[in-house]
């Protein structure tokens, strides 16, 4: 999880490749607890699009969609603690405030002031509590597949993974993620890897609170207390969280809630052109007339 020792620079921003203002950029950010790995495309003045992707996933879980993005954003992608080439946080948080935490201080970094801030399934969760800290930073939310309450909750409540023999096999990732897509799906081998990377016990925090932080308190009642624009898009298939509790986010004022036919719990790799026509639209109604990247 820690990063190449010949990455590392001043302790703080290491960088990789070509950083002109267009550049593919990798990041690694020394933390108080952990290094962040965060990834940067697309033109550094344009309006910032922060993607966080949900439990067991990483920032490539975002592939297919950041080229549909970038021409006219600067989008970065975080992979959460635990997850993908960031290290595990050194005191075990993982509790979903202390990841809204850590992003804030990542943008911070960044030098990003304004940014909309898309979470994918229970990285919704972290981009809700980043605007309830910092509404200041969090222009407007974009919510994909992202329960609203555990009563929506519809996909075993375990891991499915004996700790014991961890890490598990190709095809009891396979099983695992076959609730994530549609029927028939091919999930990505890229995707496997980065579960398969993970320890046990990151993935299992990570799922416990995540849960923690819905129980504490329905998602569409603290959207309702931000005030913050909101778009939420589900599939009709999703078969992780119940696709009818999409309209429990319709009492948040002005929440634009879509459903995508024949899609499953992750729109952001089955159906990324129709995903990024919805999210490009609002966006663009949304950003503040100064740009909001900086």
């Amino acid at each position: 999880m820690t990063p190449p020792d010949h990455l590392h620079e001043n302790g703080d921003v290491r960088a990789t490749g070509d950083v002109r203002a267009h550049a593919d950029e990798e990041l690694f950010l020394s933390l108080e607890h952990g290094d962040l790995h965060v990834h940067q495309d697309g033109p550094r003045d344009a309006p910032a699009l922060l993607l966080i992707h949900g439990t067991a996933a990483s920032i490539r879980s975002w592939d297919a969609l950041v080229p549909l993005l970038t021409p006219l954003h600067r989008v970065i992608r975080i992979d959460l603690p635990g997850h993908g080439r960031s290290a595990e946080p050194t005191d075990g948080e993982y509790a979903v405030p202390e990841q809204g935490r850590r992003i804030g201080t990542a943008l911070d970094r960044l030098g990003v002031r304004r940014a909309t801030v898309v979470g994918h399934s229970s990285g919704g969760y972290a981009a809700t509590t980043l605007a309830e800290q910092r509404p200041d930073l969090v222009t407007a939310l974009v919510l994909i597949s992202t329960g609203p309450s555990m009563d929506a909750f519809i996909a075993p409540g375990s891991t499915a993974f004996d700790p014991a023999q961890w890490p598990p096999t190709d095809d009891q990732v396979r099983q695992f993620a076959s609730t994530v897509f549609h029927s028939g799906y091919h999930v990505p081998q890229v995707l496997i890897d980065e579960l398969r990377g993970m320890s046990y016990r990151a993935l299992a925090a990570a799922m416990q609170a995540s849960t923690a932080y819905l129980t504490e308190r329905p998602l569409p009642d603290r959207l309702t207390a931000l005030g913050k624009p909101l778009q939420v898009i589900f599939g009709d298939q999703d078969r992780r969280w119940r696709p009818s509790s999409a309209i429990d986010y319709r009492v948040v004022p002005g929440a634009e809630v879509e459903l995508l036919p024949g899609c499953g719990h992750s729109p952001i790799l089955e159906e990324p052109l129709r995903t990024a026509a919805l999210l490009l639209s609002f966006v663009k109604l949304h950003t503040p007339p100064s740009g909001g990247a900086v």
